[in-house]
């Protein structure tokens, strides 16, 4: 039992001896490296993707706002065409 645990401390210690020189060779900086250099494309196509979908939205939103105020001016102009029409049916009953 004793030696199970003697030769799994061995052990681990001995691939993580092998690990960290792995880790650190050349050929894993290089893959480290385009790895993070692909991670940084993919961030600025993100950022370009984020920013153009807001401009659309302020884009929509100006419109909508737009919208809602021809709509708004179109039923304060059919308020006072229905007042006007109101008082000269009045007007010319009374006469």
């Amino acid at each position: 039992m004793e030696w199970k645990k003697i030769a799994l401390v061995a052990g681990g210690f001995l691939l993580g001896t092998c690990g960290l020189k792995i880790l650190g060779s050349e050929d894993a900086k290089k893959v480290y490296t385009n790895t993070t250099a692909a991670a940084f494309r993919v961030k600025d196509q993100v950022l370009k993707d984020v920013a153009e979908i807001r401009e659309n939205a302020e884009d929509i939103a100006a419109a909508a706002r737009e919208k809602n105020e021809q709509r708004q001016a179109d039923a304060d102009a059919q308020i006072i065409e229905d007042a006007a029409q109101a008082a000269a049916e009045a007007a010319g009953a009374e006469a």
